[in-house]
C-alpha cells in the first residue's frame, strides 16, 4: 500500500498547486472588481464632494462585497473540482495498478465482504482473464475463515472493475464504482482536511 500513498500524496501535491493557481486567479479577478469600483467612486467625488462621497463609499462597499462573494464562489467551486479530480485520479491509479497488488487489493476486499454460507464471486471479463491461477484457492481461504465458500463464476459480470459477491440471490456490489459512491462523502472531507487545513 506504500504506493498507494506514493500516489495519493503526488495526486494531492497536485491538487495543492492547482488550488493555488485557482486562489491566486480568483484574487487577481477580486482586485479589478475593486479597483473598477474605487475609478467610479473616484468619478462621482469630482461632481459632489458631500453627495459623492456617501455615494462612493456604498459602491465601494458593494463592490467589495460582490468581489468577496465572488471570490468565495470561485473559491469553492475550485475545491470542488479539485476534489473530485483528487478521488477520480485515486479510483484511476487503483483500476491501473500492477495485477499483483490489484488481485491483493481485491483479496483484501473479499476479507471485509465474506458472510457464511456459499457464495458466488463474479468478476469482468477483463479481470476473469488476468485472474491469477491461485487466486480461487486464496478466495476459498477467505471464505472459510468465515465458515463458508466461495466460487468464481465462469461468466463475466457487467462491471468495470472490483466484484460482485452472491449469497443466496442477495447481492454485495464491490466494483470500485459502488465503493467510491458509498464513501463519496467521507473521501470529500478527507481530501477537503488533506488540502486546506
Amino acid at each position: 500500500m506504500a504506493g498507494i500513498d506514493q500516489i495519493t500524496k503526488e495526486i494531492l501535491d497536485e491538487a495543492s498547486r492547482k488550488a493555488e493557481k485557482l486562489i491566486s486567479d480568483a484574487t487577481a479577478k477580486a482586485d479589478g472588481i475593486k479597483a473598477k469600483a474605487q475609478e467610479e467612486a473616484d468619478a462621482l467625488s469630482a461632481k459632489s464632494a458631500a453627495k459623492a462621497e456617501e455615494e462612493s463609499k456604498a459602491i465601494l462597499l458593494r463592490a467589495e462585497s460582490q468581489a468577496g462573494l465572488r471570490r468565495r464562489q470561485t473559491l469553492l467551486s475550485a475545491r470542488q473540482d479539485i476534489i473530485s479530480d483528487v478521488i477520480e485520479a485515486a479510483k484511476k491509479k487503483l483500476t491501473e495498478q500492477s495485477d499483483a497488488e490489484y488481485f491483493a487489493m481485491i483479496a483484501k476486499l473479499l476479507e471485509k465482504n465474506t458472510a457464511e454460507g456459499e457464495g458466488v464471486l463474479s468478476f469482468s471479463a477483463k479481470d476473469l482473464k488476468r485472474l491469477p491461477s491461485d487466486f480461487a484457492s486464496k478466495a476459498s481461504e477467505i471464505a472459510a475463515k468465515n465458515n463458508g465458500k466461495i466460487k468464481i463464476a465462469d461468466e463475466a459480470a457487467d462491471i468495470e472493475d472490483g466484484f460482485i459477491l452472491s449469497y443466496g440471490g442477495i447481492e454485495e456490489n464491490c466494483t470500485l464504482k459502488a465503493l467510491f459512491s458509498e464513501k463519496e462523502d467521507e473521501l470529500r472531507d478527507c481530501v477537503h482536511s488533506v488540502l486546506w487545513q
